[in-house]
């Protein structure tokens, strides 16, 4: 099979694109919108499964969804009713799970898997965006609750076979992740800070960009943009997967007033 990219998307916030939320600019909500509808045609080929690691789920070890037909867990808050009766049936992929505990396994990585939990909006709302049909079967797989960034370079390591198997590898965060700055219109400094280090590092050559990322705390606005790094660590395990690729810009736009980028390998 041909080669399939890896992805790190911002999923914005909440239920944004299916319900009106006036916090946010609507131009900024068609220009993400737009980028995510358009990610399946500048693929190679049609993914058999996708795998997502989503900044909402973090567990003690990596931990896989097994359910074949995952719920969707609605976690978010203080939105419109409307907001939790949003659908995604996509199949879960239980056989694709097997194989990723198995990699993670060879790699020295114990892992779990989690029966029940069903798909969060790191999930469900940039996928329905994406691949609205909801027909590819998908697997998420949990960050681990240590946050180590090297930790996280290695998982995406290990996961790299999977490119080669028709396996679209996905990391759902945001490039800058701090509800005050969203909320208190403080977010665009420190976030255009943030963002032109963190795209020096995450299209720099593979051993720069390890390098660059296993130390991202110290850039510049780094904590102002990431009070807690879970919403940065999916771009890790995505920059991991990548291997030797170089990596492209797939996003430049702003949500919530804040720069965001999506980076592609």
């Amino acid at each position: 099979m041909t080669r399939l990219p890896t992805l790190y998307l911002p999923h914005g916030g909440g239920p944004w694109p299916f319900v009106e939320l006036p916090m946010f600019d609507p131009r900024e909500i068609a220009a993400l919108a737009e980028y995510l509808r358009a990610l399946p045609a500048q693929l190679p080929e049609r993914p058999r499964a996708l795998l997502v690691i989503s900044a909402h789920w973090e567990a003690a070890v990596p931990t896989v969804m097994t359910a074949a037909h995952p719920a969707l867990f609605y976690d978010y808050y203080g939105f419109p009713p409307e907001s939790y009766r949003i659908t995604w049936p996509a199949p879960g992929a239980p056989e694709l799970a097997a194989r990723v505990r198995a990699l993670l396994a060879k790699a020295g990585f114990a892992s779990a898997e989690d029966a029940e939990r069903g798909f969060d909006h790191g999930t469900f709302i940039p996928l329905k965006v994406a691949f609205p049909d909801a027909e590819i079967p998908t697997l998420q797989l949990s960050l681990m609750g240590d946050l180590d960034p090297a930790r996280h370079l290695e998982l995406g390591r290990a996961l790299q076979p999977l490119r080669d198997e028709g396996v679209l590898i996905l990391g759902s965060g945001m490039s800058y992740h701090n509800m005050r700055g969203f909320f208190g219109g403080t977010g665009r400094a420190p976030s255009e800070s943030f963002d032109a280090w963190l795209r020096g590092a995450a299209l720099a050559d593979p051993e720069t960009r390890a390098r660059e990322l296993t130390t991202w705390a110290q850039a510049p606005a780094a904590r102002l943009a990431h009070p807690r790094e879970e919403h940065l660590l999916p771009l890790m395990v995505v920059a991991g997967a990548a291997g030797n690729d170089r990596g492209q810009l797939g996003f430049d736009g702003s949500f919530g007033g804040a720069r965001i980028s999506a980076f592609h390998y």
